[in-house]
């Protein structure tokens, strides 16, 4: 081989590597999770999303991407993410809860939303029905306020001389107000006497419990991020009130609550799991009806009820899905 031959093959051969290193890589899909609570108390719910997605062949980080934000209870957090997220062109946003359904909405009608834990999607105007939802939502409700009478019901097993009932509800979640409005006429219906606490801010609770000391026998919490943010301080107050509480989720009474009934949470993210999987294979959530809970967890911790010095019937105990002792 001549010399010039051998020194431009040579010359060739060296530059090939730092060519295809020049090469732009494959942008992957990327999904934009909106959460409402914090990322530690979101992580069960990330896990069974992610999880799902696993086994649909999508792999965080090899053939998806996730980029996640959490609003940690700060409701004004939900606009300022979801157009975050219309910048970075994700192509498809994940919300928790009704705030930032409806948030992401509002952000764009062009990216695909999928949706969970959000108690009326019909009623607040994220669908046009559940069947056919239109538009570019989908996902999963939770139903929280279909289970409202089941919840009071629970409720006065545990506390049969209840007469006047407290409501703690976010009135900026649209949801939330039509559930606190259900509660409401769910308690008349049972002779109770309901007595609104409206809050919009972590910093609207103690206030609350404090302006209305005495003058309820339990408390009726509706779910929502920022009550969520703050279960802890809620369980607290309450339990120094004698309050007996009844939430829509396990993790409150985890927290120290009373009792929860409602939808599994990692259950519905597992299931939103697969409407993203679809709509990342091209069908447009229009055509993804939206889905309602088919798990439904009764959680009651015998440690707060021996501390409001509550027995708990046996037949409750026996219907319980789990008891925290």
């Amino acid at each position: 081989m001549r010399r010039r031959e051998f020194i431009t093959l040579f010359g060739s051969a060296a530059l090939w590597p730092l060519a295809a290193r020049a090469q732009p890589r494959r942008r992957l899909p990327t999904v934009g999770f909106l959460g409402g609570p914090t990322a530690s108390t979101g992580r069960p719910w990330v896990a069974a999303f992610v999880q799902q997605l696993s086994e649909r062949g999508w792999i965080e980080g090899q053939t998806v991407a996730i980029e996640y934000r959490w609003a940690e209870g700060h409701g004004e957090r939900y606009a300022e993410f979801a157009t975050e997220f219309v910048r970075l062109k994700v192509d498809v946003i994940v919300t928790t809860g009704s705030p930032a359904a409806v948030a992401a909405k509002q952000a764009t009608a062009v990216i695909p939303i999928g949706f969970a834990l959000v108690g009326d999607p019909v009623g607040i105007g994220l669908v046009a029905s559940l069947a056919r939802p239109g538009g570019n939502l989908t996902g999963l409700s939770n139903q929280s306020s279909d289970l409202v009478s089941k919840r009071l019901e629970f409720l006065r097993e545990m506390a049969s001389s209840l007469d006047r009932l407290a409501i703690m509800a976010n009135a900026g979640n649209p949801a939330v107000v039509l559930e606190m409005g259900e509660v409401q006429a769910q308690a008349r219906t049972l002779g109770l006497k309901p007595i609104s606490l409206e809050i919009r801010q972590a910093e609207d609770i103690a206030p609350l419990f404090e302006a209305h000391k005495g003058q309820a026998d339990a408390l009726y919490v509706c779910t929502d991020p920022l009550v969520f943010t703050n279960r802890v301080r809620i369980n607290t107050l309450a339990l120094s009130a004698r309050l007996p509480t009844i939430y829509g989720n396990r993790d409150y009474v985890e927290a120290g609550g009373l009792i929860s009934y409602g939808a599994n949470f990692p259950d519905l993210f597992r299931r939103v799991g697969d409407h993203v999987d679809k709509i990342l294979r091209g069908v447009a959530p229009a055509e993804i009806p939206v889905e309602q809970p088919t798990r439904f967890d009764l959680v009651i911790n015998l440690t707060t009820a021996k501390s409001l010095g509550l027995t708990v019937p046996p037949t409750l105990l026996a219907t319980a899905d789990d008891v925290i002792e």
